[in-house]
């Protein structure tokens, strides 16, 4: 029986992986399955920068000036201690909570949404993310260690130093992971020479690898900084020398690092391939918001600058810091960072791992196959393999489900419905023919989406499917809630006898 059960997982194992090539699929048609990853990803990525990679060096130097400040007979000044120890204990909270769900949030929308996708970049990243997640456990004990002893480092100028130790190695791990994190989201703009080359090496050093860097560290410096600045004016008494004093420091902080965020930015933009860059305006909001698009430069600069200008006032003015002034400044600066980070989620398309794969999740390489003997009859999961008058709508919904649902939804966010009568007109009737012609031709006016992967049979079917949806008002359902059924060509008895 063993030996029986071996043989047959090792010839499954020995089948070309094409016969695979999709999951069944899980959709939120109310919401878009990317934005739930995007909306999870940006969520994370401003507490992780703001208050982790930024933050962190940022209090641990604050604590360092309160030893150097304080008197000849003191460890530290108890009362700034006391107030920056209040700072921390915002940033402990925010990470470990909330921080901390988006993050495993990201890998359980990711694993349900785009789980081929995840798969080849464990494949590339594995050892990297091995390292990574050594790292990470490392900052999470860090940190534990940095604010559960902070009352008790006081005791001794030692235990104090040795504290503000376990600070600056806490800050240097928690870049270091955003370091081995951000290779991976450059790698999926531009994997570089990696598909001729397959190896971590060259994965790593993908060409945007260390513009991205160079971007994301000044900026969540920037961003700690304005999120410290608000802070201090919580927590600092007003009209105290102390507070002066902490709102100089931390102005002196945004004002070396909101020069080197731009340039990095700079840099960064400069980096990005012309194909995504020609996508941006796209990437930043929608068709709509074309018109609009040269007023993000604008806002990109003014969230920089809207943050300098408090600094340079609270650097000579510092009595005029009040906690309604740094608000508006603080928004730019999460607004600032939310917003690259939104361009990056988007701006790949149409692929979600650069010249490798598509974000539909099928392989650029496999596009030949599908178009030429069709998606359905490649597919794992599908209720049709061969296209009928009878089953013309129930194929359309299965080719609409593998190649498009990543993407848009039936009658939600990115409703394929609404694309088409933006197209054709707001409440006319689609018509069949004219969207069965443009549906394999899409991508050369629409370079953002990716190429139709199936036959022209199946543009039509698909074409009928999309009428229908405006017809019935129909909801496309996921696998988490129809279940799933794997096609008949491609049960484990029909691949074995194909390979046979």
């Amino acid at each position: 029986m063993f030996l029986a059960i071996s043989g047959l997982l090792t010839e499954i194992c020995s089948i070309k992986t094409d016969y695979f090539m999709d999951f069944p699929m899980f959709h939120l048609d109310w919401l878009n399955n990317r934005m739930l990853i995007a909306i999870i990803a940006i969520i994370h990525v401003m507490i992780n920068h703001g208050l982790a990679v930024g933050f962190m060096p940022l209090i641990t130097w604050l604590e360092q000036k309160g030893v150097k400040n304080s008197g000849r007979e003191q460890i530290t000044n108890l009362d700034w201690d006391n107030r920056i120890y209040n700072m921390m204990k915002v940033a402990f909270i925010i990470t470990t909570t909330l921080g901390a769900m988006t993050g495993v949030g990201i890998w359980f929308s990711v694993a349900l949404v785009s789980p081929t996708s995840i798969g080849s970049l464990i494949r590339v990243f594995y050892w990297a993310w091995f390292v990574e997640w050594l790292v990470f456990v490392t900052e999470v004990i860090l940190i534990m260690i940095y604010f559960l002893t902070w009352k008790s480092s006081n005791t001794s100028l030692r235990a104090k130093l040795l504290h503000i130790r376990f600070g600056w190695f806490l800050s240097l791990f928690s870049w270091i992971t955003m370091a081995i994190i951000v290779s991976i989201l450059s790698f999926m703009m531009d994997p570089g020479n990696w598909n001729t080359q397959k190896s971590l090496l060259n994965g790593f050093t993908n060409p945007i690898y260390l513009p991205q860097l160079l971007f994301r560290t000044p900026t969540a410096m920037l961003v700690a900084g304005s999120f410290g600045m608000m802070l201090v004016t919580l927590f600092f008494k007003k009209g105290t020398d102390v507070r002066l004093k902490a709102v100089k420091y931390v102005s002196k902080w945004i004002i070396l690092w909101a020069p080197i965020s731009l340039l990095g930015a700079v840099i960064y933009y400069n980096a990005i391939p012309d194909a995504m860059t020609a996508n941006m305006s796209t990437a930043v909001g929608t068709m709509d918001f074309n018109k609009y698009y040269d007023l993000m430069k604008y806002f990109i600069l003014f969230g920089i600058a809207s943050s300098l200008i408090m600094a340079i006032l609270g650097v000579y003015k510092a009595k005029w810091i009040k906690s309604y002034i740094v608000l508006f400044p603080v928004l730019m600066a999460f607004g600032y960072l939310g917003f690259f980070e939104r361009v990056r989620e988007f701006v790949r398309k149409p692929y979600v791992i650069g010249g490798y794969m598509y974000s539909n999740l099928l392989l650029e390489e496999d596009y030949p196959v599908y178009q030429q003997f069709g998606l359905l009859k490649n597919a794992t999961y599908t209720t049709v393999t061969e296209i009928t008058p009878e089953n013309k709508i129930e194929a359309g919904r299965n080719v609409f489900a593998i190649a498009c649902s990543r993407c848009h939804t039936a009658q939600g966010v990115n409703s394929v419905v609404y694309v088409f009568e933006r197209m054709y007109g707001i409440g006319k009737p689609l018509d069949i023919n004219s969207m069965a012609s443009y549906i394999p031709n899409m991508h050369n006016g629409r370079t953002y989406m990716p190429p139709f992967p199936g036959t022209q049979e199946e543009s039509e079917a698909l074409a009928a499917y999309i009428r229908n949806i405006q017809d019935t008002g129909d909801v496309l359902e996921g696998a988490q809630s129809e279940g799933v059924k794997v096609s008949e060509l491609q049960n484990t008895q029909a691949v074995l006898t194909i390979k046979k």
